[in-house]
């Protein structure tokens, strides 16, 4: 997305808030929202209808609106952006409408939408539709700040509108995998994580060089150890960063540790925007398994000690008495087996589980408070990695 032109928000303003009111966060004006329930469509499967929005059709959110098109049971209602070339091309190819600010397509009536807009611009985007009780997608990450982020989560709880944080990599498939694994009885090969490794690196493409590759790149990644860590938050955040190319961190370490019932888990994860080419993976070793995870390829490999108790302490005593143990097949102590990932695409899965939620009244899967939890561990992060500069 561009700059604004003005203020920072009045691209996105409601159109009584592009003046005096435009450093404020928009509030919703005297227009009020259609009801998207009454007279409401459903489709041969006798499920309602449900009228959708997207808010920035840029490199994400006109994704959004092709998802949205695709899918039954929903109409795209129209889409909302700056650029009238690019909101009147994305509203021709879909055949919905085309709005310049978000109160025409609240007054329109919508049952959910994205927001896809630059992250700066999300709380002032999102609060007229959760005031409505709009539910919002809300792409990653939540927001700038955590001060935002908690308004956001504030005003969902207010209203009861539903709000999803675009984390899409919980919805890879090989996440999903890795997640009906974790799940499993110990006993049974589940996994408890000690130790996560994560490397996401990639060139420099100089988008979203507004903010440190922390909340750029690796949000991501927090979002997914913390999914691992059930939700708590690192008891402790170490962090070294180097801005090389912006005036942001374009490269960053950081070391979390988490204190859980289980035992103590890190977390050493690494997040690059100047790379040659791009890795993206997740190592996480247990207690007696070890799985590696490559999001790009979608593949992933799970290793499981099959080696009972008395057979590692043989292997252990022999070790400790020097003996040469170079002829010992590994493969006899473990078990390796590939994870079973399908193609799905991660986008698609997390706009359809966003809909089961707003259809359902239950809490998303990757709901505010997780978003919130991203934003705050990434908060943490810049502010231990700056604090070395």
């Amino acid at each position: 997305m561009g700059s604004p032109a003005n203020s920072p928000g009045e691209r996105y303003m409601p159109a009584k808030s592009r003046s005096a009111e435009a450093s404020r966060s928009p509030v919703v004006t005297s227009v009020q929202p259609a009801s998207a329930d009454a007279g409401a469509a459903r489709g041969d499967d006798g499920v309602r209808t449900l009228r959708c929005g997207v808010i920035g059709v840029g490199r994400m959110g006109r994704h959004h609106a092709r998802i949205y098109k695709e899918l039954e049971s929903v109409e795209l209602a129209g889409v909302v952006d700056d650029s009238e070339d690019r909101r009147e091309a994305i509203a021709d190819q879909h055949g919905c409408a085309a709005y310049e600010r978000v109160d025409e397509l609240l007054a329109a009536g919508v049952d959910a939408v994205s927001v896809a807009v630059p992250t700066s611009h999300h709380l002032e985007v999102a609060i007229p539709f959760l005031e409505a009780g709009v539910a919002c997608l809300i792409e990653k990450p939540m927001a700038s700040d955590g001060v935002e982020a908690q308004r956001l989560l504030d005003v969902a709880d207010r209203t009861g509108a539903v709000l999803q944080v675009g984390h899409s990599e919980r919805y890879n498939p090989a996440v999903r995998a890795l997640q009906r694994e974790r799940v499993k009885n110990p006993a049974a090969g589940g996994i408890v994580p000690r130790f996560i490794e994560v490397h996401r690196v990639s060139p420099m493409t100089f988008r979203s060089v507004d903010v440190s590759v922390v909340f750029d790149m690796m949000i991501h990644d927090l979002d997914v150890v913390l999914m691992l860590m059930d939700g708590a938050e690192p008891v402790d955040v170490q962090a070294s960063g180097v801005p090389v190319i912006t005036e942001h961190a374009d490269v960053c370490n950081a070391r979390l540790t988490f204190d859980r019932p289980q035992g103590r888990c890190v977390a050493n994860i690494t997040a690059s925007r100047l790379a040659l080419k791009t890795e993206r993976k997740i190592r996480i070793i247990g207690d007696d398994s070890y799985v590696s995870i490559d999001y790009a390829k979608k593949a992933g490999v799970v290793i499981r000690r099959t080696a009972n108790t008395l057979q590692l302490e043989e292997v252990r005593e022999a070790l400790r008495d020097g003996a040469d143990l170079s002829d010992l097949n590994y493969g006899e102590l473990v078990t390796v087996e590939d994870l079973a990932i399908d193609d799905a695409e991660p986008l698609k899965m997390q706009i359809e589980a966003f809909l089961e939620a707003v259809r359902t009244g239950q809490r998303p899967e990757v709901d505010a408070r997780a978003g919130f939890a991203a934003v705050r561990t990434a908060e943490r992060i810049v502010e231990a990695m700056k604090a070395d500069w």
